[in-house]
């Protein structure tokens, strides 16, 4: 056990019993605790494997490579429209985790089979349009375009789905505007 990941069990009391049954699940089946965008995330020969969350309404496992399980008894969800390899599987009583214990761990087992075969998420390639809000600010100025490029893709696209959203400009270009300084600041959206 990681004794930093103590201090998430000590801040999420709404799902506290269910997170502590789900991480000794975790570390009976060997893998290495770590704390990681602030959750605590399950490793093996040093890649995520899984991370336990907590939510309003659910605590879950998310599986990084939860695209690639078998799912044989159909609890992989998908976490959102724009996601494609991370899956989880839900939880809103710690009860269900104790009855499906041995099933969790077929699926860990397996998601460390996924990680020794070196298996990969083939991801969809979108073409990289932007937001013509956007657009019009990159091309406007180049320090905003400069500071966008060095982005990893993942903040990229995450601005451009935020941008993209509103069905009015007005609103998108209201968007591009208060994350302008952000983003020269080398920061994706959710980055504090």
């Amino acid at each position: 056990m990681n004794q930093k990941i103590d201090g998430f069990f000590k801040r999420a009391p709404k799902w506290k019993e269910e997170a502590e049954k789900l991480r000794l699940i975790l570390l009976d089946c060997q893998l290495t605790e770590e704390v990681k965008w602030g959750w605590p995330c399950y490793i093996f020969q040093e890649t995520n494997i899984v991370l336990i969350q907590g939510f309003k309404e659910y605590c879950a496992l998310l599986f990084f490579k939860g695209a690639l399980l078998s799912d044989p008894d159909g609890l992989l969800q998908n976490v959102g429209e724009n996601t494609q390899a991370a899956r989880q599987i839900r939880f809103t009583d710690v009860q269900k985790i104790v009855e499906k214990e041995t099933i969790l761990k077929a699926y860990i087992y397996e998601a460390i089979e996924v990680e020794k075969a070196g298996l990969k998420v083939i991801v969809a390639k979108n073409p990289e349009t932007f937001a013509e809000e956007l657009q019009n600010k990159l091309d406007e100025i180049p320090a905003l375009k400069k500071a966008f490029d060095a982005l990893t893709p993942g903040r990229r696209r995450a601005y451009n789905l935020y941008f993209s959203a509103p069905k009015q400009s007005k609103t998108r270009e209201s968007r591009v505007e208060k994350c302008m300084q952000q983003i020269l600041n080398g920061k994706g959206l959710n980055d504090l």
